[in-house]
């Protein structure tokens, strides 16, 4: 069944003087879902979400946020709408306790927030001053105050940078159950394995434009290495032979195991050119891609267009 918009951003400009950061970015976001912003330093996703937040005013396109603008009714917004960003900071005297209670004050049926704060694993230093956190635990304390006003869409803008794998996980828990509870959460990260662990639909962001959108499992489909085959030859192998099959990317061989990188249906072809060549394929491994490579794939090909216009 299809799900209705949480988020949509048609045509979506924004530029600073010269510089074009956003240029005609178009999606659409359902409600309950996991959608996830990647692309390389300064390719335009902290200036989009921002703008889906209401801090910075686009120079054309439109923004709706389950049916508000978010610069015309940013009031309305705010009670719709959690924001986690990348670089937060609070009163440095502010403690851990009062910034909760603070939040908690400005929604009229805010989340528990001493449960939050458990979850979070802030419970231990309530009565610690922002100045004296840690950078970890000052981004644990910035997820807390984006969702104890339940909001209906979140977004968090490098969700677990600085967390040790432990609290990493357990953030990951968290957004899995916010997410079951049907909020909309936009995701911008520049870990692949977050975003692949936890969103639903990805879109690549690279020189301002939406580059590709899919789920996961899609994106690496479209990648050129969607498939990595490795086996340790029983036989001398012709590795050049390799390389020029149709839909093979890449082939090396390392301390005598062979890796041949392609897309999906390759695999055959690989496995009957060895056969012509009398190798037998030894430990035998066949797994899709990773979120890695289709990222490199598709920003890189970015990359040399732009240079190719330049």
């Amino acid at each position: 069944m299809e799900r209705n918009a949480a988020v949509t951003v048609e045509h979506l400009r924004m530029t600073y003087g010269t510089t074009v950061a956003v240029d005609d970015v178009s999606l659409t976001v359902a409600e309950g879902e996991v959608f996830g912003i990647l692309g390389p330093n300064g390719a335009g996703k902290t200036t989009t979400v921002e703008s889906i937040a209401g801090l910075r005013v686009p120079d054309s396109g439109t923004i709706r946020v389950h049916g508000l603008d978010p610069v015309r009714e940013h009031d309305a917004l705010t009670r719709v709408l959690g924001v986690q960003l990348q670089e937060s900071r609070l009163q440095p005297k502010i403690t851990v306790r009062e910034a909760l209670v603070l939040w908690s004050a400005f929604y009229d049926d805010p989340e528990p927030w001493p449960e939050l704060a458990a979850r979070l694993g802030l419970d231990t230093m309530l009565d610690s001053q922002f100045r004296n956190l840690s950078g970890g635990q000052q981004q644990r304390l910035s997820i807390a105050l984006a969702l104890v006003g339940r909001p209906r869409v979140a977004i968090l803008d490098e969700l677990t940078t600085g967390l040790d794998p432990r609290a990493r996980r357990e953030v990951w828990d968290l957004v899995r159950d916010v997410r079951d509870r049907g909020v909309t959460v936009l995701l911008v990260t520049h870990s692949m394995e977050e975003a692949q662990s936890l969103c639903d639909r990805i879109a690549i962001i690279s020189e301002g434009r939406v580059r590709a959108l899919d789920t996961p499992d899609g994106l690496i489909r479209a990648a050129t290495s969607a498939t990595v085959i490795s086996f340790t030859p029983g036989a001398p192998v012709d590795l050049q032979a390799l390389r020029e099959l149709p839909g093979v990317a890449d082939v090396r061989s390392t301390s005598g195991r062979v890796t041949v990188e392609g897309a999906e249906d390759s695999v055959l072809d690989v496995l009957a050119a060895l056969s012509a060549q009398g190798v037998t394929p030894a430990s035998l491994r066949v797994v899709d891609g990773s979120l890695d490579t289709a990222y490199l794939d598709l920003t890189s090909a970015t990359a040399h267009l732009a240079e190719e216009l330049a």
